[in-house]
């Protein structure tokens, strides 16, 4: 099966390649997808939330069959737009460390950005349970691999627009935060989760592995994922 795999903010699709090789050796394809403007050298200013949307889609329309969609981090809420789009062709979805962003809602605007691109943060910016598993050497590859997301992306607001979007399976892997504390944020109707509220099957599994699952707890998210594909 295809497994479409959309990275967070400032990542692009080499982020997961530790884990491309246990879904491979599972009988899988996976995609990971560089979205446009995440290339060191881009010029992000003119970058939409929709440009990366319609990157995600394209990958659907590209694949022979169903796919699996993979969305890490913010990449959750632009995988989900690209569900909104396709909700026929997805037969699974897992969201990694994020949430589907709702109709109406940015992606992510609260970082700040500069010249149309929005940089990675500094270690301080973020939380120790999101720094959790990160080893000095894996802090390293990860502000090599970072590239200034563009800031169009994250201020835009969301369209949705299918509500056969609810129909699709979801994953929700908790990795810097609990499936319990999840379920507290959707039982309380919190904006950023009220999606869930909705979808009519969602998997809740515990990945105690930081905000970046992908560098730290590789094979294990491989196998959250394949999990979800033979589903």
């Amino acid at each position: 099966m295809d497994i479409i795999l959309v990275p967070g903010l400032w990542l692009d699709g080499t982020v997961w390649e530790r884990v491309t090789p246990a879904l491979e050796k599972a009988g899988h394809h996976p995609v990971p997808l560089t979205l446009p403007g995440m290339t060191h050298d881009a010029d992000r200013t003119a970058i939409t939330l929709h440009d990366h949307v319609e990157a995600v889609v394209s990958a659907i329309d590209a694949a022979s069959s169903s796919v699996v969609l993979v969305g890490h981090s913010a990449g959750a809420g632009i995988a989900h737009a690209a569900l909104d789009a396709r909700p026929s062709r997805v037969a699974h979805a897992v969201y990694v460390g994020g949430f589907p962003t709702p109709h109406g809602e940015p992606i992510a605007d609260d970082f700040p950005s500069e010249a149309g691109n929005v940089p990675m943060p500094d270690w301080s910016a973020f939380d120790e349970s999101e720094l959790a598993g990160l080893t000095p050497q894996l802090r390293e590859t990860l502000r090599a691999l970072a590239i200034p997301s563009p800031a169009g992306v994250l201020s835009d607001r969301q369209h949705l627009h299918d509500p056969a979007r609810y129909d699709v399976p979801v994953t929700a892997v908790s990795t810097d935060f609990t499936s319990a504390t999840l379920r507290g944020w959707i039982e309380q109707g919190l904006p950023p989760v009220r999606e869930y509220a909705h979808i009519r099957t969602v998997h809740h599994v515990d990945l105690p592995a930081g905000h970046w699952p992908q560098l730290t707890r590789p094979e294990d998210l491989a196998a959250v994922i394949a999990a979800a594909a033979a589903s």
